[in-house]
C-alpha cells in the first residue's frame, strides 16, 4: 500500500522518514498505525515493523497491509503504553526507530458515528478502543465541578465552569450536535466568528476519556527501555499539552534542563542522558498545509538514544 493510496494523509511524512533514518533490515515500531501511512513509507525502505493500535477498526483495516508484507509487519492491538510490554512478549526488543503520531486520526475524525468531531451529528462516543465510558457516560454522570476540571484542564477553556453548568443543565446529552449547540450559547458564539468554541470542550473530553496525556507519558518512557543506542525517537504532536510533555521528556533525558537560579535550587545531578540532544522541532511547510490543513498545529520532535541505561521510573 503506498501514500499515494492511504484513504488519509500522514502528517509531516517526509520529516518522519528522514528523522528515523531507516537503514533495510532494521526493526522500526509505528506505536499509531491508523491508516498505515508511516508504516507503508518503512516498509518500503526495507525495514521491518511492529506497528499498535487501540482501535479495533484500525486493527481491521490494516490487515490487507499485513498480507502484503511478506512477513515484515506485526499488527499489534494494544495501547501505545503497552509497547515495552508487547515488544518483550513477542522477542521483538531492541528496536532501531519509534514513532507515535499523537492524538486522534483522520480516520476517526471522519466517522461521525464514533462521536469525535461536531463537524456532523453523531452519538456522543469519542472512544479509541470503542470500550469503557463514553462521552455520553461521563457527560450525563459526571458531578459539574468535574467536568469542569476537565474543561479547564485539558481543553485550556477559560470558562469551564460556565461550559459545565450548562452541560449539567442540559443533561441528558446524546449527540455531538447537541453538546455543540450547549457549549455555543454558554459561550454566546456568534455564527460569523472564526474559531468555533466547542473545539476546546470535544478536545478535553476525548483526552480525559481516553487517557491521552497519560498514555503519551508511559510511551515515551516505554519507548526509552525498547530503543538500541543510537535508535531514533520521533513524535508528532497536535497541541500544546501534547508538545509540553514531549519537550519536556526530551530535555530531561538529555541532560539539557535549565540551571539552578536565586528563584528555583540546583537539583542533584541526574542520571547519565538517555538520550542526546533534540533536534531542532520541525512544522509543516505552506506547501503540506495546502495539501492538507489538519497538519496546521503538528510539531515533530525527535533524539537519538544513547547507550545509557533507561530512567527506572516509568514516568516524566
Amino acid at each position: 500500500m503506498s501514500s499515494a493510496t492511504q484513504p488519509h494523509i500522514p502528517v509531516l511524512l517526509d520529516e518522519v522518514i528522514a528523522a528515523l533514518a531507516i537503514q533495510p533490515g532494521e526493526r522500526h515500531v509505528d506505536a499509531t498505525f491508523g491508516a498505515g501511512g508511516y508504516t507503508s513509507a518503512i516498509l518500503e525502505r526495507g525495514a521491518e515493523v511492529v506497528a499498535f493500535d487501540r482501535d479495533p477498526d484500525a486493527i481491521k483495516g490494516g490487515q490487507s497491509l499485513v498480507a502484503a508484507s511478506d512477513g515484515r509487519l506485526r499488527l499489534i492491538e494494544a495501547p501505545f503504553s503497552a509497547l515495552a510490554a508487547e515488544l518483550e512478549r513477542i522477542n521483538a526488543a531492541p528496536v532501531d526507530g519509534v514513532v507515535l503520531d499523537i492524538g486522534v486520526s483522520s480516520m476517526q475524525l471522519d466517522q461521525a458515528e464514533r462521536g469525535f468531531s461536531f463537524q456532523a451529528d453523531g452519538p456522543l462516543d469519542m472512544r479509541m478502543s470503542q470500550s469503557g465510558e463514553s462521552a455520553a457516560d461521563f457527560l450525563n454522570t459526571a458531578e459539574e465541578e468535574t467536568i469542569a476540571n476537565v474543561l479547564y484542564r485539558y481543553g485550556e477553556e477559560p470558562r469551564s465552569r460556565r461550559v459545565a453548568k450548562a452541560i449539567v443543565a442540559a443533561r441528558p446529552l446524546e449527540t455531538t450536535a447537541q453538546l455543540a449547540a450547549v457549549v455555543r450559547k454558554a459561550l454566546n458564539h456568534r455564527p460569523h466568528e472564526k474559531k468555533d468554541p466547542a473545539t476546546r470542550t470535544f478536545q478535553a473530553i476525548r483526552i480525559h476519556l481516553n487517557r491521552e496525556l497519560d498514555e503519551l507519558v508511559e510511551a515515551l518512557a516505554a519507548a526509552e527501555r525498547v530503543l538500541k543506542p543510537g535508535g531514533r525517537l520521533v513524535v508528532v504532536t497536535f497541541h500544546s499539552l501534547e508538545d509540553r510533555l514531549v519537550k519536556h521528556f526530551f530535555r530531561e533525558r538529555s541532560g539539557s534542563m535549565p540551571g539552578g537560579s536565586r528563584h528555583m535550587p540546583v537539583v542533584e545531578k541526574a542520571a547519565e542522558p538517555t538520550f542526546e540532544s533534540p533536534a531542532r522541532a520541525v512544522r509543516p511547510g505552506e506547501a503540506e498545509l495546502l495539501r492538507n490543513p489538519r497538519a496546521r498545529s503538528a510539531t515533530l520532535r525527535a533524539a537519538c538514544r544513547t547507550a545509557a541505561a533507561p530512567k527506572m521510573s516509568g514516568g516524566l
